[in-house]
């Protein structure tokens, strides 16, 4: 009851992830229609449900273009769960300020990247000149895409391709 559902607007733009019990729910509410059913069923006393895949709701829903927040998952999955100066991969990373926050550098996307310990420690709280360090890759803003956004479930969730892609 808890495997992702993908919910799609009434223009079958991707919309959210959200579990088994909340996509049936809307559906036996009328407020969905069942797009994919590609595992199965679910068996009642008295009936059998398809079991959703993808999902699409009955009426438009007018939201802002989704962007991907800040926070410590993102970056490294941004940056491959790499090192950026070193290139090493571990499961042991750590968030770097390229511009250290007491020199004035922001908490944003383009001033932050995946370290390992070892590096960050060596880097301290100096600017890359002073440390004589260099990145591997300039940090940016991930794309907002929706590949990128539900891409990670499409290990598990092949079916989900045709609709994620090209949004």
């Amino acid at each position: 009851m808890h495997a992702p559902v993908l919910v799609l607007n009434a223009n079958f733009e991707p919309l959210n992830v959200c579990d088994t019990r909340r996509a049936l729910g809307l559906i036996l509410t009328g407020k969905a229609d069942l797009v994919v059913n590609g595992r199965g069923v679910i068996r009642t006393v008295s009936q059998e449900i398809p079991r959703p895949s993808v999902i699409r709701l009955e009426s438009m829903v007018q939201r802002p273009r989704p962007s991907v927040k800040l926070t410590r998952r993102e970056i490294f999955r941004r940056d491959n769960y790499t090192c950026q100066y070193c290139g090493r991969r571990s499961g042991e990373m750590t968030v770097d300020h390229v511009l250290p926050r007491h020199l004035g550098g922001e908490h944003v996307w383009t001033n932050v990247v995946t370290a390992c310990p070892a590096c960050n420690h060596q880097k301290g709280g100096r600017r890359l000149e002073e440390s004589g360090m260099k990145l591997i890759r300039f940090p940016q803003e991930p794309p907002s895409s929706a590949l990128y956004i539900f891409g990670r479930h499409l290990i598990e969730n092949a079916d989900w391709e045709p609709y994620i892609r090209g949004w």
